[in-house]
């Protein structure tokens, strides 16, 4: 299909969150989409959002044809989340075409079944308010009702034919028995319309996951593969397209505080403003400390810090700051610091990550700190896990604004690698907390292991941990192997003939 025949095809902004980036700007304009999903993954929700915001949004006016549940049922489950469908109605904007069988009412098949009364109840419902968005919920519903499929499917090419005529973009909602099998139960659905969106609501690690994937948009273009979605309070559908990220944040070379003054030098002057900071270390090294230390600094300069914590309570986590010489009641009355704690298994991954892009938004701080990452992983398969970081690690870097991450390692004294999900490398600094055992002692080291765009100490320094926090002392120079888990003394001669290979040998040009 040449690039003029694509450009001729409209598309009418569904104002869904994210669902116009998944489709390119909208669904194409006067033609019928159908949405298949099994049950449960949101199918009747799209089809009166796509009405809602047609009407809150653009001033537009729509039809809803419901074939199952009465107008009174829908009415009734959708204002859960906020939208008032009488008020609609009172306003002109919004009427109901009730073909959901009565109950008790039988069903007699007689003759070739006809959907010309429905089309003319249809269309007149079109006139009256002035339509230009139609939902009809759910097909399914007259296949359940009649035999003859090759009739059904008829019937429904001229239900499409109709609404292209009247000028309408509509959506169809199918029913579906796999997440992963053919589009529509019925196997005809599909063939109706000029564009397919698939629903899933797919179990992942014992907890449910919606993704949408366009399958089908006939003559124009939409984004590949499926995308993760949320239902919120009073949002309704909320898509996160990972494909509209895009790698052109600023770089600034402004220098902040980790809010340690030895961390600072060690770090080549501090953090900057805008990057990613990944904490790692065992349980009880000194994560929340840091995190804490970092909350400090940027109150002390005047900056608004959010803090995320997901494995302690706000109370614990004012209690821990006051164990260390911090007030975070105090910055809290000044305006400075907001904590939001909640357990990671009160809801999924996405809805964390559009509460938390709420948070950062309505409080626009300086300064986000996810204490910690660990809690959130252990509730999402790897991919989930991933994409979530990178929703979010994308949107603190779009805003120019610090974050600092924690991650808890599986082994007390270190290990192979710094997180099981990866998330090293979509970070630009990394910060490694390990202990380290001494003559029977457990003594803490810290190292920069990567800080990009800066040099910094290689070093891997002892700490300590006191009533006024972190203080960072001197590099270990006898032992060897802190960073794999397995420290070892070295003699004192084998230390000196090592350091000697390394001042003998030639330097790099």
């Amino acid at each position: 299909m040449s690039k003029e025949t694509m450009l001729t095809i409209e598309k009418l902004p569904s104002g869904v969150p994210g669902l116009d980036i998944v489709t390119d700007g909208g669904l194409p304009q006067g033609r019928t989409t159908l949405i298949s999903g099994t049950a449960g993954s949101g199918k009747t929700i799209l089809a009166a959002q796509f009405l809602v915001e047609g009407v809150q949004k653009f001033g537009e006016s729509g039809v809803f044809i419901t074939f199952e549940e009465t107008a009174a049922d829908i009415r009734r489950n959708v204002a859960s989340l906020g939208w008032d469908i009488e008020a609609f109605e009172a306003a002109g904007k919004w009427t109901f075409v009730d073909a959901a069988p009565q109950p008790g009412e039988p069903v007699v098949e007689t003759g070739d079944y006809d959907l010309g009364a429905l089309i003319v109840r249809i269309e007149l419902a079109v006139q009256r308010v002035g339509a230009t968005r139609v939902a009809l919920d759910s097909l399914g519903a007259i296949f359940n009702q009649f035999q003859n499929a090759s009739i059904i499917r008829n019937e429904l090419f001229r239900l499409a034919v109709a609404l292209k005529q009247m000028g309408v973009t509509a959506i169809m909602t199918a029913e579906r028995d796999d997440e992963y099998g053919r589009i529509a139960r019925h196997g005809v659905e599909e063939f109706v319309a000029d564009n397919v969106i698939v629903l899933r609501n797919v179990l992942e690690t014992e907890k449910r996951r919606r993704t949408v994937e366009v399958l089908k948009f006939r003559g124009t273009t939409h984004q590949k593969g499926e995308y993760p979605f949320t239902v919120m309070p009073d949002e309704g559908i909320v898509v996160i397209p990972l494909s509209a990220i895009k790698l052109k944040q600023r770089s600034s070379n402004v220098r902040i505080s980790s809010g340690n003054t030895e961390l600072d030098a060690m770090c080549g002057g501090g953090f900057f403003r805008d990057s990613i900071v990944l904490l790692s270390g065992a349980t009880g090294c000194g994560k929340t400390l840091m995190t804490t230390e970092f909350i400090a600094g940027g109150v002390s300069r005047g900056e608004r810090c959010l803090l995320l914590a997901f494995e302690e309570s706000r109370h614990q986590l004012m209690r821990n700051a006051s164990g260390w010489g911090r007030d975070f009641e105090a910055y809290e009355q000044a305006g400075l610091l907001e904590i939001i704690a909640t357990y990671p298994e009160t809801c999924g991954l996405e809805d964390h990550l559009i509460a938390i892009k709420h948070a950062i938004e309505r409080f626009n701080p300086n300064r986000v700190a996810v204490d910690s990452l660990s809690a959130l992983e252990r509730m999402a398969s790897v991919k989930g896990f991933r994409e979530f970081v990178i929703g979010l690690t994308s949107f603190i870097k779009d805003r120019e604004i610090a974050g600092l991450f924690t991650v808890t390692t599986d082994t007390l004294l270190g290990g192979e690698s710094v997180t099981d999900g990866h998330i090293s490398t979509i970070t630009d600094s990394i910060i490694l907390l390990r202990y380290v055992e001494m003559l029977g002692e457990m003594k803490r080291g810290l190292t920069v292991l990567k800080m990009r765009g800066s040099p910094h100490n290689k070093d891997i320094r002892e700490f300590s941990i006191d009533g006024t926090g972190m203080h960072i002392g001197r590099a270990f120079r006898s032992i060897s192997g802190i960073l794999a888990g397995h420290p070892q003394h070295v003699p004192p001669r084998e230390l000196e003939r090592m350091e000697a290979l390394f001042q003998d040998a030639p330097r790099e040009a």
